[in-house]
């Protein structure tokens, strides 16, 4: 992602300074100085009072006092009685609701963190309540998208901690087709090129203004978060964010590290990858994943697999195969389970911790003993129901923020090394190149390092084992960043903050709190976690 340059800085925090005047000039002040429009409203949930409003900032950043789009936003009040400011949260995607986010925060944030803050979350730019990408007409409920399959953010995944919305992606890389694994690059390509042919036209015919793909950059979600920052009365950016949050946090950073406060980046973004770069670190991360899973369940009772890692994996690859040729029948005789449905419930499962892999494990078993699918088929109608209505919206953002580069070769060949290096889950993570190549809504910054020069601290969250955001990312990012620290958390999932790891939780909720940064102890080995 490139920096702004120093002329494109100024105007943008220029338009910052009209666009909150703007909204001032015709919203109703609340009592802690925020500004609402008239849309505003209140409501009461696990004893927190939450506000709900929305806000107009410029659809075209080079062209301020042109159309406007509505940012949507919902503070949940500081439980403490006193408010030491705003936090602002971001679950991932590009495409998941940060507004859905502020109302499950009772249940991703520790009792400190909630009585500290008031807990905002947004819906970036295309994004569900602000003026989103719509996909579908309003008589049509199907809501056709061609989501991600395994890897992408926008397929509801469980994400490792109970914090970030289920799987906002990870990356900026997602699953482009659902073919099996034995099809070939031809086959794979023209499926892709099909079904995103399809996703664009909808998108382009229902989405108001029409402009708005053409506008749902980071860059320009950074800049309106600025705006959200300033109306709320905020001198500094507070700010916890998940997986592809945190890009947009390093992207705020960079374009206005002056207005930087204390940011937690959690399960991190390397923004100085390609887009291909990305697919084919996500394909070894899941397959990786899912060795650690098999050495897990050949030492749990009641594990289908036999015979060390390897054998293991194999049998697994075994089952996907097999349900592809011959797909498995489960307790609905109208429902059958392919091996597609197979690995994307597998990335489902890897994107959390161990402590939930057990019904994997019987999945498996029922499966491979039984041939029985059904327990495949009830966590895919289960993740189905619970994610967000993301529509075009990961698409759209990626294409804005990567250059589609490479051609049909360059593409085949990438298909073919994703394929080598992670045989199960190889091809539902590259192809984002040939996607953006049919969206046509593209952008030309290419990827570069941030380094958010002149920004306060800003403490980077990696786990070892994390699937969709690989560890090695988290320690690229903290390395980039001149003020970048990073902490470790040697366990499994997608992100850390929220979860099981309490020694995380503690370090996290203490810099955003009081402003100190981990330290490294003796204490912190045993527990899992180290300071870089």
């Amino acid at each position: 992602m490139e920096k702004t340059s120093e002329k494109t800085a100024q105007a943008s925090a220029s338009t910052t300074t009209a666009a909150t005047t703007s909204a001032q000039t015709t919203a109703a002040p609340s009592s802690d100085g925020a500004t609402e429009t008239s849309d505003s409203s209140e409501e009461e949930t696990d004893n927190a009072k939450l506000r709900a409003c929305r806000h107009h900032c410029p659809l075209d950043y080079a062209n301020p006092k042109g159309e406007t789009i509505s940012i949507a936003m919902k503070k949940r009040a500081a439980t403490g009685g006193y408010s030491q400011g705003a936090l602002f949260i971001n679950p991932g995607g590009p495409g998941d609701s940060g507004v859905s986010f502020a109302e499950r925060a009772g249940n991703a944030f520790s009792p400190d963190l909630l009585s500290a803050y008031d807990i905002i979350g947004f819906d970036p730019r295309g994004v569900g309540s602000s003026t989103a990408i719509t996909c579908s007409s309003d008589d049509d409920s199907s809501g056709s998208t061609a989501e991600p399959s395994a890897s992408g953010e926008t397929s509801a995944l469980p994400s490792a901690s109970s914090a970030p919305s289920a799987g906002s992606t990870a990356s900026a890389t997602a699953s482009a087709g659902t073919a099996s694994s034995g099809d070939s690059y031809e086959e794979w390509a023209e499926s892709t090129r099909q079904s995103f042919q399809e996703l664009t036209e909808q998108c382009a015919s229902n989405t108001e203004p029409a402009a708005l793909l053409d506008h749902v950059d980071t860059v320009s979600a950074a800049r309106d978060l600025d705006i959200l920052r300033a109306l709320a009365g905020q001198e500094k950016m507070n700010y916890l964010g998940f997986s592809y949050g945190t890009y947009l946090a390093s992207v705020y950073a960079d374009n206005f590290p002056a207005n930087t406060g204390r940011m937690v980046l959690d399960g991190a973004i390397d923004p100085s990858l390609s887009l291909a770069e990305q697919g084919l670190g996500q394909a070894k991360g899941f397959e990786q994943a899912l060795r650690t899973y098999v050495d897990y369940c050949q030492a749990s009772s009641g594990c289908p697999l036999s015979g060390g890692t390897d054998a293991g994996v194999q049998q697994v690859r075994d089952l996907v195969t097999s349900a592809n040729s011959t797909p498995l029948s489960t307790s609905d005789p109208n429902r059958t389970v392919t091996g597609s449905d197979i690995v994307t419930a597998l990335s489902e499962y890897l994107y959390t911790t161990e402590q939930n892999w057990e019904p994997l494990t019987k999945a498996l078993d029922q499966a491979i003993n039984h041939r029985d699918g059904s327990a495949f088929a009830a966590t895919e109608e289960q993740d189905a129901a619970s994610k967000d209505d993301s529509g075009g919206a990961f698409q759209a953002v990626t294409c804005l923020d990567y250059p589609v580069e490479g051609d049909k070769t360059t593409w085949a060949a990438q298909y073919e090394e994703a394929k080598r290096v992670a045989p199960i889950f190889g091809n539902t993570s590259v192809g984002m190149d040939l996607v953006c190549s049919v969206w046509g809504h593209n952008g030309t910054r290419k990827p570069t390092q941030i380094h958010a020069h002149g920004a306060a601290p800003i403490l980077v969250v990696g786990t070892t084992g994390d699937p969709a955001t690989p560890y090695a990312w988290s320690k690229s990012l903290a390395e980039q960043l001149d003020s970048g620290q990073l902490l470790t958390w040697e366990g499994n999932g997608h992100t850390a903050y929220g979860g099981d790891a309490s020694c995380v939780n503690d370090a996290v909720d203490t810099y955003l709190i009081s402003g100190t940064m981990p330290k490294g102890g003796p204490d912190l080995p045993r527990q899992r976690v180290t300071v870089a």
